[in-house]
């Protein structure tokens, strides 16, 4: 089982990320954060998932888009790190992936089976990663950080547009 990363395994501002995983077995943690994900958008209706809680903020689309996209990111870092290799891994904008995206285009349904074989695929990487995995140590966006922090930054990431979802859009 993946353990609690310290705070010292990852930069700073990933902490309220971190801090939202609960205790317990992150691979559940994920599986369930994918049925709620998955939840929310059932019986949402493309205008629905296009509305923004504020002016210039991304739509609902957007934010699962986003979603998608950092896990895919944050997952391929696990892989790089867990795998001891040292190159370091550059950083990209949110924003910038946004304006280059088409979610907004495409349909819900489409962004949810996107986000859920991004989803089962990080599942499947973390579940099959080699136990002396978890502790090694690389650079991503100019920062160390341990494939295991990166594990629980992905899980938290999610939980936090999760809740963002369910507080300021529906």
């Amino acid at each position: 089982m993946v353990q609690r990363p310290e705070v010292s395994e990852f930069p700073e501002y990933y902490l309220p990320y971190v801090n939202l995983v609960p205790d317990g077995d992150l691979l559940e943690i994920l599986k369930d954060n994918l049925e709620k994900t998955t939840a929310v958008t059932e019986g949402l209706s493309e205008e629905a998932g296009q509305s923004r809680y504020a002016p210039g903020k991304w739509s609902i689309k957007e934010v699962l888009g986003h979603m998608t996209d950092t896990e895919r990111i944050m997952s391929y870092r696990l892989l790089r790190i867990g795998r001891g290799d040292r190159t370091p891994l550059a950083g990209f904008d949110e924003n910038d992936y946004i304006a280059a995206s088409n979610f907004d285009g495409l349909s819900i349904k489409q962004i949810i089976e996107d986000f859920t074989a991004v989803r089962k695929a990080t599942i499947t990487l973390i579940n099959n990663m080699p136990e002396e995995a978890w502790e090694r140590i690389g650079v991503a966006n100019n920062s160390e950080t341990t494939t295991r922090a990166l594990a629980y930054i992905i899980a938290g990431h999610a939980l936090h547009h999760l809740k963002i979802i369910n507080e300021r859009y529906l």
